[in-house]
């Protein structure tokens, strides 16, 4: 007799291997899903294969009376397969780099399957649903595109834990060997041997005394570095690498670069620092540093210069120059994989407390290799700071579309001239790398003297 199955409609389907019975048409707790392989009825000792043809099969179930109504129980095993997916208008493929789980692992919903290296970032391949990893489509270190299959994913729960039952009669089996007496047997040959030295004792003795000396000779030797060795090891490039090595070439093939130097007077800055890094630490949880004091002294002097926060663009090299009222300034950092530069978009509307808090998050981003296509994007001014590694003096270069970037070096004590009188400051360098193109050396140098000024006197700031 067939049970009726509560909260759906039903409709009639006639199998050879079982009873009439009525089947759900999945038309309301189903609903759009699709995908089911099995339907196991409870109070039915068969169950149901589900295809895209409606339920076509039957396998053995176990019988389980729950109550007098009949229930039901969906068990999704049908296969899903992850695709590459959509990384940025820009990025077409990339390298697999690796696949962080096995064929066989269980993943829940969300969970990084495999690792993408683009020529910007690393992107994540999740599972789209919870399943069992079935089989790998593509092989680590390939050239996959977007929307290629990665891997084929049998969707339904966590796997039962059968191993359990199998390993519990291997422990009794296990702990049965120890009691053998073939371990017995085997203890009482060695117990028999000392017999035997004991009478040949005076033969042995002579004999490891001579090979000691070899032996020591032999490793002696081994453990000798070779001199003058002359290896070579090659490594392909990661595709960050290949990346960065085409945009600089890039750069220096297309901007008429030239580079101009000064020196500014950290001293107001530190001072400035020192005296107020820790109220802005405990109100804002910030470390004040002086990258926002560059960043904003650079918002300022492009309003006396703004062709500095422009770019050339169009074919042929460009034959179009874009002027913005905006600011988005790419600040260089440095990764294990190579220099990365997000983006600190709308500076000009931050205070010296916002940038520095923007910087510090985009830089933990970069540092925990989090960072997206979207905080990489744009960026019309870049500042690198070299100082950081002890670089007195450098070339920047530029980071085309752009138009110029900003060089910070290391702060040395050096003699300078002030009011008539030698004294000690802490002297850095500034190099700014334009585009000659756009920028004509007055304005280049009017830009630089702009920050040396701000710099050198931060209340100038608050003036505009």
């Amino acid at each position: 007799m067939a049970s009726r199955l509560p909260f759906h409609r039903f409709s009639q389907h006639s199998l050879k291997s079982a009873p009439r019975i009525n089947y759900v048409s999945c038309n309301r707790w189903l609903g759009s899903r699709r995908g089911f392989s099995s339907l196991t009825l409870r109070n039915h000792s068969k169950g149901v294969a589900w295809s895209s043809s409606g339920l076509t099969s039957v396998s053995n179930v176990s019988r389980t009376a729950l109550s007098p109504v009949g229930r039901f129980q969906i068990r999704t095993y049908a296969d899903s397969v992850v695709k590459v997916p959509q990384m940025a208008e820009s990025i077409t493929e990339g390298t697999l780099k690796q696949f962080s789980k096995q064929v066989g692992d269980f993943v829940e919903r969300d969970e990084e399957i495999a690792t993408i290296e683009t020529d910007k970032i690393d992107v994540s391949v999740n599972a789209p649903e919870s399943g069992t990893i079935k089989e790998f489509l593509a092989n680590e270190e390939d050239t996959v595109t977007v929307g290629q299959e990665l891997v084929k994913l049998e969707l339904g729960g966590a796997p039962e834990p059968k191993e359990e039952s199998a390993e519990k009669p291997k422990e009794p089996a296990a702990a049965d060997k120890p009691k053998s007496p073939a371990p017995e047997e085997t203890k009482k040959p060695e117990q028999a041997k000392p017999s035997k030295p004991e009478t040949e004792a005076p033969k042995q003795p002579s004999a490891p005394k001579q090979q000691p000396p070899a032996s020591k000779q032999q490793t002696s030797e081994e453990s000798k570095p070779s001199i003058g060795g002359r290896e070579e090891r090659r490594v392909k490039m990661n595709r960050m690498r290949l990346r960065i090595a085409e945009r600089l070439k890039q750069s220096q093939n297309t901007a008429a670069s030239l580079t101009t130097f000064n020196e500014v007077d950290m001293s107001s800055l530190m001072e400035f620092r020192k005296l107020y890094k820790d109220d802005v630490l405990k109100k804002t949880g910030v470390k004040l540093g002086f990258m926002s004091a560059f960043s904003r002294a650079c918002v300022l002097a492009m309003k006396d210069v703004p062709a500095v926060n422009a770019s050339i663009e169009g074919p042929n090299g460009g034959d179009t120059i874009v002027y913005r009222d905006y600011v988005d300034i790419s600040v260089a950092v440095a990764t294990e994989k190579g220099l990365v530069t997000p983006v600190v978009r709308n500076a000009e509307t931050m205070n010296l407390v916002g940038i520095e808090q923007a910087i510090a998050e985009l830089g933990k981003k970069a540092r925990d290799n989090k960072l997206t296509i979207e905080d990489m994007a744009g960026g019309s001014f870049t500042i690198s700071n070299g100082g950081v590694f002890g670089s007195l003096m450098g070339t920047p270069i530029i980071n085309l579309p752009q138009t110029a970037v900003l060089g910070l070096h290391a702060i040395k004590d050096k003699a300078v001239v002030v009011n008539g009188k030698i004294e000690i400051r802490p002297m850095m360098y500034l190099a700014l790398t334009y585009d000659h193109r756009l920028l004509d050396g007055r304005e280049a140098v009017t830009f630089l003297v702009k920050i040396k000024e701000y710099i050198e006197d931060p209340r100038r700031m608050l003036l505009i």
